[in-house]
């Protein structure tokens, strides 16, 4: 097996001396002073945004923040004309790269004319959540994602070649194994002190990639603390000098992609004898197989196509399909749950770059709200 190659001197912020921001980071503020730095999702639908400002207080809850703005016209999401776009704070959680009283901020962004942007799926969602609160219903979120170097390249792999096939990385220990182990484990305890509800971590079947789990989360939260769990990881990543990418299909040919698979429940097919209730949601989903493969992306399911190809622990994105403990299907029942009777269904067609809220908006909608 070739060794990785770890060069990374084409990456500005590799070679800046980390040593340095440490005498500035632990500076000590005004106890009165605190950074809320604002994230939002951009007009791609897939990447997020972020800036800081400082308020006269420490916040208790992400509705005493103040609305914002930004130039919507650089985030593909205005003209220039008329480019103030709003931030309003929807979600807030603990600062781990500030530490302190310091806070992120999960942002919907609005119009000038304050109706949501396109890629505000949000207030939708937000509004499916609300109709199906009595349900329950939970979501638990597999993100998977790949390491590259500053060439676009899966870190670790040889220049001019391939690392060996695939089958001794997956959960794999060891360094001709796995790469970049220092950014999952910063990135996972960056979380936990933010307080995003992480579940776990592993390495993938291709080299350089891996995933985390986020969940269980009831209603909107999935889709708040999956996104703020993606800005959290690609600014770990940035102080490695490592790019994240979730494209689902990174490196065409005989490797996995990434996906986004969605366990979801509610509280009847939690109870005994649930196992009825998710086998109804199945066959809902069953008949609404293309609204739900057009949400499952952020390009309405083109990027999709070339990683549900029935290849690669994927179903085909053709054709709707359901089995216990079959990866190769469109939804898996977990075969611990097929022998109790009730748990839940997992949802393995969204793509590594979802977007969460349309997602699990698309679950409720045809799963509870029969729509």
């Amino acid at each position: 097996m070739s060794m990785p190659n770890t060069t990374l001197e084409n990456s500005p912020n590799a070679v800046l001396n980390k040593s340095v921001a440490e005498r500035y980071r632990h500076l000590a503020c005004p106890e009165n002073k605190v950074k809320a730095t604002y994230i939002w999702i951009d007009g791609t639908g897939e990447n997020v945004r972020a800036k800081t400002r400082t308020v006269d207080f420490i916040p208790k809850k992400p509705e005493e923040l103040p609305v914002w703005n930004y130039d919507g016209s650089s985030t593909y999401q205005a003209e220039g004309s008329n480019s103030d776009t709003y931030l309003c704070p929807v979600a807030m959680y603990n600062d781990p790269f500030n530490g302190g009283n310091h806070k992120l901020v999960m942002c919907d962004t609005y119009k000038y004319n304050k109706k949501p942007t396109e890629t505000n799926h949000r207030h939708t969602c937000l509004q499916a959540m609300e109709a199906a609160k009595d349900t329950k219903p939970w979501f638990g979120i597999e993100q998977e994602y790949t390491l590259l170097d500053m060439d676009m390249r899966p870190l670790g792999w040889p220049k001019n070649g391939f690392p060996g096939p695939q089958g001794p990385y997956y959960c794999g220990v060891g360094a001709n194994k796995v790469y970049a182990r220092d950014i999952v484990e910063s990135h996972y305890s960056a979380c936990l002190y933010a307080g995003i509800n992480i579940a776990g971590t592993n390495a993938e079947v291709m080299p350089a990639q891996w995933e985390y789990q986020v969940g269980p989360c009831e209603g909107i939260s999935i889709g708040d603390e999956l996104w703020v769990s993606r800005y959290i990881l690609h600014r770990v990543a940035e102080d490695f000098g490592v790019i994240v990418t979730f494209d689902p299909k990174p490196i065409e040919g005989d490797w996995n992609g990434a996906g986004a698979h969605t366990n979801f429940s509610t509280k009847a097919m939690r109870e005994d004898g649930g196992i009825i209730e998710i086998e109804k949601a199945i066959d809902k989903l069953s008949r609404n197989h293309l609204r739900h493969i057009q949400a499952y992306d952020p390009k309405g399911g083109k990027d999709n196509e070339r990683r549900l190809t029935g290849r690669h622990e994927t179903s085909s994105i053709h054709d709707f399909s359901a089995g216990v403990a079959n990866r190769g299907a469109s939804i898996r029942i977990p075969r611990g749950c097929a022998e109790e009777k009730k748990g839940y269904l997992e949802d393995r067609r969204p793509s590594s770059n979802c977007d969460p809220y349309a997602v699990c908006e698309a679950l409720v909608r045809t799963c509870i709200l029969d729509e």
